[in-house]
């Protein structure tokens, strides 16, 4: 409803309604019932699902109308206690998600004064601040997200309870972290919404080792890498193009890796071996944060190890680099990197060439590489000597 009001393409849409979960699995064969934290109605029409949750309300005297489990710190651990529509109302995070659209008269239900707030753009939260964020500490992130997104200010208010209350992140799962940061910066506002996060305190709870990086060096290259990185992924969001967490994750978590890298060899390490340990260390400790998947772990290192790889071109090396899976990702990673300052930019400037041209002027380009008898040493017309 949000959306439309404001004139934006809604990506889907919430139905709510006074049916318990089972009945709305009894009145639809095509209905699954999922989760056990929020209990919800799936319903499968082809590919698409529609998400049908059950009115819920803060308490409840009937204990067969669902149950509620409340961690001591006030996170709330399950919540399916039903109620009215009012109560659905007045139990969600913010004015301006509380509105509803009543199919049987196009009408808008506004309990919290969700109305007022879009009019004047602001994001409140429904009730007590500090409270509802105990409740879930992710609702600090999604504040975040709303004013990147729509442009709106958090009030007074809900904004004080944010600087007061990051650190409870800290006991949210890297799982469902993992989650939040892809919402956060794959909806194509990733460059305001890093700008938000850092502003209220949050992406220290998000990218621990990024932000101690970024404190040290805020006018130098980490702060400029990372925020190329946002504005490229929002580019490519905005043109239609593909974007992988494996890139951004390379990105954020570079500098790092550069920073372990860099103490592995103070402390006598091998060059060879240092960026393999380097990687692990960074990604173990940012487990602890995020979780972070195989599937874009590995092609995040993937992308690392090519850096060190990219300036030797000689022979067949060039070529068999332009094969590799990960090359394209790893030339743009460079890009971002010389953007930055820390890569070479006629690097940058050689390997763009080289995929334009054809094959014929790649060997030539390879050629020029490739240290002639002459310029190994050796005076022309003499021969080797025997061993």
């Amino acid at each position: 409803m949000r959306d439309l009001l404001l004139g934006r393409e809604p990506k889907d849409f919430d139905i709510a309604t006074d049916a318990l979960p089972d009945e709305v699995k009894d009145l639809f064969r095509n209905c699954r019932l999922v989760g056990r934290r929020f209990r919800l109605a799936h319903i499968l029409f082809g590919r698409e699902v529609v998400e049908v949750a059950t009115f819920r309300a803060q308490t409840s005297d009937d204990e067969e109308d669902g149950d509620r489990q409340v961690e001591d710190s006030g996170r709330i651990l399950r919540d399916n206690v039903y109620g009215t529509l009012e109560d659905d109302a007045w139990r969600r995070d913010f004015t301006i998600n509380a509105l509803y659209y009543n199919i049987r008269d196009d009408s808008i239900i506004d309990f919290t004064g969700g109305m007022d707030d879009l009019k004047y753009k602001i994001i409140r939260m429904i009730g007590d601040a500090d409270t509802r964020y105990r409740e879930d500490p992710v609702r600090m992130l999604r504040a975040v997200r709303f004013a990147a997104r729509i442009g709106f200010r958090i009030d007074a208010e809900s904004e004080k309870a944010i600087y007061e209350l990051g650190y409870l992140l800290k006991d949210i799962p890297p799982a469902r972290l993992f989650d939040e940061v892809l919402k956060l910066f794959f909806g194509g506002y990733a460059l305001q919404t890093f700008e938000l996060l850092r502003h209220y305190d949050l992406f220290e709870y998000l990218f621990p080792q990024t932000e101690d990086g970024l404190a040290e060096e805020e006018d130098g290259f980490p702060h400029i890498l990372v925020m190329r990185a946002l504005a490229n992924t929002d580019t490519r969001i905005a043109e239609g193009k593909p974007v992988t967490p494996a890139f951004l994750y390379a990105a954020l978590l570079w500098e790092p890796v550069r920073a372990e890298q860099q103490a592995l060899l103070d402390e006598g390490e091998k060059e060879q071996t240092v960026l393999r340990e380097a990687a692990r260390r960074v990604v173990s400790e940012q487990l602890i944060s995020t979780s972070l998947p195989r599937r874009f772990s590995t092609p995040m290192q993937e992308i690392w190890a090519m850096q060190s790889r990219l300036p030797y071109r000689a022979g067949k090396r060039a070529f068999r680099l332009l094969e590799h899976p990960r090359f394209r990702a790893a030339y743009d990673f460079m890009l971002l990197r010389a953007e930055a300052g820390e890569a070479d930019q006629e690097l940058c400037d050689w390997w763009t060439t080289f995929q334009e041209v054809d094959e014929d002027e790649r060997g030539k380009m390879v050629r020029k590489l490739t240290p002639s008898r002459t310029r190994r040493g050796r005076k022309p017309g003499t021969k080797k000597a025997a061993d």
